[in-house]
């Protein structure tokens, strides 16, 4: 029998999937890092390590439509390491930090943010599939887990620990119920063909320039925008 040749584009077609995935494991294992970190009481490392998962599970969508590779079992993966990095983490944090204070609420208020994330993950996957969507219905998981954190590194930067913690504890039972709310906010756009779509990028490159400066100070006040953007239009 004679052995077929592998075409160049073949060859090529099956790596397609290999740089998204591997920005998916690298979310996946800051997420792992993020509770280890919290359990160990390093609570700013732990929220550092879901900053950076959120960074890459931004490129990974992007990597995968800039190269071919988008498929179904890269969306369901994504999706897992979404509800392992900005689920099941930022709820372990939050409780090792102040839930756990509260005795039975800090467990129930825990348990309704991480069923609020699957339950967001599983509602995007479906309408991913099934509709067009130029924004996201509902507080996206990333968003409501960073959110979080960026507060508490806030806190440190300012206070030298956790302050006003009430502010957390209303933050994740406001970003559960956003999560499987109607409300809508704005996707980064995958094209500039709109002026609207060159705004949000003009808009986005300037926050991150004045960011970069003080990371620390500033990454609170621009998500925190963010969610109450989306509550004010949606009123």
């Amino acid at each position: 029998s004679q052995v077929r040749r592998a075409v160049p584009g073949e060859a090529m077609s099956r790596y397609r999937g290999l740089m998204p995935g591997i920005f998916t494991m690298g979310n996946v294992v800051c997420g792992f890092l993020a509770i280890l970190s919290a359990f160990e009481g390093a609570i700013t490392t732990a929220c550092w390590f879901i900053i950076l998962a959120g960074f890459l599970d931004a490129l990974d969508g992007k990597v995968a439509r800039l190269s071919g590779g988008s498929s179904q079992f890269g969306v369901e993966l994504d999706s897992l390491a979404d509800f392992l990095s900005f689920g099941v983490a930022p709820a372990t944090l939050v409780h090792a930090i102040k839930l756990s204070n509260m005795g039975k609420w800090g467990w129930i208020i825990s348990i309704v943010y991480i069923m609020s994330a699957a339950y967001r993950l599983a509602r995007f996957n479906l309408l991913a599939d099934t509709e067009e969507k130029k924004d996201f219905v509902g507080l996206p998981v990333p968003a409501a887990a960073v959110t979080m954190v960026t507060f508490i590194i806030f806190s440190y930067y300012l206070w030298g620990g956790l302050e006003y913690s009430e502010w957390l504890v209303s933050m994740i039972i406001l970003f559960a119920f956003l999560m499987v709310s109607q409300v809508e906010y704005d996707a980064f756009p995958d094209n500039f063909d709109t002026p609207q779509n060159r705004m949000r990028l003009v808009v986005l490159v300037i926050a991150g320039i004045i960011i970069i400066f003080k990371p620390r100070l500033l990454l609170f006040p621009f998500f925190a925008l963010y969610i109450l953007f989306g509550m004010a239009r949606e009123v």
